[in-house]
């Protein structure tokens, strides 16, 4: 262990959440007195941190804040929610309830599909918080643990192919989920006004303090990464024989978050440490997961990930540490291999011969819109429809368990309401977080700008013969990494009001980041940037050569094999 590194760290002093999650009393603060409090919509104090423990995040409407504070009037603060949702399945009939509280309850009226396989709710007054914990807790559901430094949403596979393996892997996914949620009973106390127990808490897997950071996890069956593994802390790669898992491949400190101008901050892929078979999944996730919680960094936010905490004590000593608290001797990493990390669009048909139809929903934004009747065809397709919705890490849409006789109708409502569209390979294949209005930390547009960027791109590829093309394109507002761009052949990140660094050199399967092409230029420079490229792309590739794989031959951009060192050089 680096010895130094602890010394230095616990001579420092802890960051404010530290203070919040110690003072907090296991989560609970003082979020029932706000929720009283009728001079603000938004929570005070320490209250404004610990709701996102509960799965929420206070934003305001920032297209409107110049406008209401020449009106002396506060932000207009409403909640956004996600749902904690393990590998995304969903029953259709549950859809029903998401519905009509986004209808009623919120102040967009939409569905947001996120690339952590759930969904959420923009816009929701603290008045009607508790009604929409009490609806979720009415179908099986909740938001606990889907936000701040606690292990979040747990990512699975998602496309039924393999019906047997896929819904085995769904499985742990749900039980690390389950495992690894937070013990307290504040939630259903705040939320759902169930009476405090008087009881001794205790946090054995998270710790009074919770983690020092924000943590992912994710199950994946080989060949397609379309979970983005290596953007991940934690990773179970299953491995398979006879129809079922025998056991996973283990990979950690994946993760695409920067700060602009900082160098000792630097996105890193998840690294392999070992294989376990499949009865010691849960003892290693624990010791994974106490192992950071003890050893992360806590007096520096900025290095408190699991990437950090391994760049600073060592692979080596990371993964001695989780063989011994799990009591396992991890074995050499099995075989395996990764071809394609999108969804698999149309009609699947699944070994129990039922069929699955993965819908394109551009942004993950479900709405009614001229054409795009993407949240009314959602609806009947659920009044109708006896199996599961499934939700992908890419914000697309699954309707799994189809029978034979409900297809035709699913097909022509999917197709009347615009959820079957003739979209390109290169918008599928495209991704944005949220950003303006509602994310404070937006620095740029991603999801209002990518469909008018799209549009050009395409007229650039088309000029060029390559319009059938595959190229991974995203947009994130700002460095956090939501919008995974830092895993994109083609990433965009936001620097300040219309101006991105321009990212190039990722790859297919999303385990090669790219490097920074161009800084702070505007939507035109880009595509003009663009534009050579893909001419050139287009003149000079080798056997269907991929885009990102031609850059990096044609050293546009060196390759970032180590990004502690590459990313900034």
């Amino acid at each position: 262990m680096n010895k130094k590194f602890k010394k230095i760290v616990t001579e420092k002093k802890l960051t404010d959440a530290e203070r919040i999650k110690d003072n907090s009393n296991y989560l609970r603060g003082t979020i029932t007195d706000d929720l009283k409090n009728e001079i603000t919509n938004g929570f005070t104090g320490d209250n404004f941190s610990l709701i996102r423990f509960h799965g929420m995040y206070q934003q305001d409407d920032r297209d409107l804040r110049i406008e209401r504070n020449e009106q002396k009037l506060e932000p207009r603060y409403a909640m956004m929610l996600r749902c904690r949702l393990p590998g995304g399945v969903i029953k259709a009939k549950k859809w029903l309830k998401i519905d009509y509280f986004a209808s009623k309850y919120t102040l967009y009226g939409t569905i947001r599909l996120t690339n952590r396989q759930t969904f959420q709710f923009h816009g929701i007054l603290k008045k009607n918080l508790k009604d929409v914990h009490k609806m979720l807790h009415s179908i099986g559901l909740d938001s606990l643990a889907t936000a701040n430094d606690v292990n979040r949403n747990v990512l699975c596979t998602s496309n039924p192919m393999e019906s047997l393996i896929h819904q085995e892997a769904y499985e742990w996914a749900r039980k690390i989920s389950n495992f690894l949620l937070p013990h307290t009973k504040a939630y259903a106390e705040i939320w759902l006004d169930q009476k405090k127990i008087v009881t001794t808490e205790k946090e054995p897997i998270l710790g009074k303090t919770y983690l020092p950071r924000k943590f992912k996890t994710t199950v994946v069956i080989p060949p397609y990464n379309d979970v983005d593994l290596y953007a991940n802390d934690m990773n179970f790669v299953a491995i398979t024989k006879n129809e079922k898992i025998i056991g996973f491949n283990i990979l950690i400190g994946g993760g695409l978050s920067f700060i602009h101008g900082n160098k000792n901050t630097w996105p890193f892929l998840a690294t392999e440490i070992g294989y376990i078979s499949v009865e010691n999944t849960l003892s290693i996730a624990k010791a994974i997961v106490t192992t950071q919680r003890d050893w992360g960094n806590r007096t520096d936010r900025a290095n408190a990930k699991t990437r950090y905490t391994i760049n600073n004590f060592g692979l080596n000593e990371f993964k001695k540490e989780i063989e011994k608290r799990a009591n396992v001797n991890l074995k050499p990493v099995r075989e395996y291999s990764f071809i394609s990390r999108g969804d698999r669009f149309g009609w699947i048909k699944d070994i129990n011969n039922n069929w699955s139809l993965t819908l394109f929903i551009q942004n993950g934004r479900i709405y009614d819109d001229n054409d795009k009747l993407f949240k009314s065809g959602l609806l009947k397709i659920a009044n109708i429809h006896d199996g599961n919705f499934r939700i992908t890490s890419n914000q697309n849409i699954i309707i799994s368990e189809v029978s034979e006789k409900n297809k035709n109708k699913i097909e022509k409502i999917a197709l009347s309401s615009g959820l079957i569209n003739k979209s390109t390979n290169l918008r599928k294949n495209s991704m944005a977080c949220v950003s303006f209005p509602t994310c404070p930390l937006a620095m740029a547009e991603a999801e209002r700008m990518l469909s008018f960027f799209i549009t050009q791109l395409e007229n650039i590829m088309l000029k060029y013969g390559v319009e059938d093309e595959v190229i991974i394109l995203r947009v994130s507002g700002c460095p956090n990494g939501c919008g995974r761009s830092l895993l994109a052949e083609i990433g965009l990140i936001g620097k300040s009001i219309g101006r991105y660094n321009l990212y190039i050199g990722g790859n297919r399967i999303g385990n090669r980041i790219p490097k920074i092409y161009k800084e702070n230029i505007t939507e035109q420079e880009i595509l003009m940037h663009l534009k050579y490229l893909i001419k050139t792309w287009s003149n000079e590739r080798k056997n269907k050569e991929d885009f990102g794989d031609f850059i990096v031959r044609k050293e546009f951009v060196k390759e970032v094999i180590n990004p502690v060192y590459d990313f900034w050089s």
